[in-house]
């Protein structure tokens, strides 16, 4: 059986998220000093996961072309490597440098305490598929955005 993610794959899709999550820093950082003291805290977070469902969008689309995952079963592959990683890294940024706890972090992925992170997961699963759906419906006929 031949492997979904082949080696240059998963280097791109590391590079990609390693983008993503510079784009997350950055979504957190502006939630945190701006959105935050407006809104409070559960409402920043809430509108922290919609920004950064539409940055991980971005992203995923400007990189689908360089991604080149372009069977469904790679971009559904690429998907779950990233919520992986990404759930990783929220563990251990969240833990080690923010210093929540485990009832916080429990508590953003809990729709029923208001927490959208776990839709956010969802998304991001997703995001490789839809980029890649996205700029072919897009593509006009003769233009090859693969490439």
């Amino acid at each position: 059986m031949k492997a979904l993610l082949t080696r240059s794959l998963t280097l791109r899709a590391l590079a990609v998220l390693a983008l993503i999550i510079v784009g997350e820093i950055a979504n957190g950082t502006v939630r945190t000093l701006f959105i935050t003291p407006r809104v409070g805290d559960l409402a920043a977070r809430q509108i922290g996961t919609v920004s950064g469902s539409v940055l991980i969008l971005m992203v995923a689309w400007v990189c689908s072309p360089w991604l080149r995952a372009s069977t469904r079963r790679a971009q559904w592959a690429v998907g779950l490597l990233w919520v992986v990683l990404m759930m990783a890294f929220e563990v251990a940024f969240g833990r080690l440098v923010t210093g929540v706890s485990w009832a916080r972090l429990a508590a953003d992925y809990s729709l029923a305490r208001g927490g959208l992170l776990g839709l956010g997961m969802a998304w991001l699963l997703c995001a490789p598929s839809l980029a890649h759906t996205i700029r072919q419906k897009s593509a006009w006929p003769g233009r090859n955005l693969a490439e």
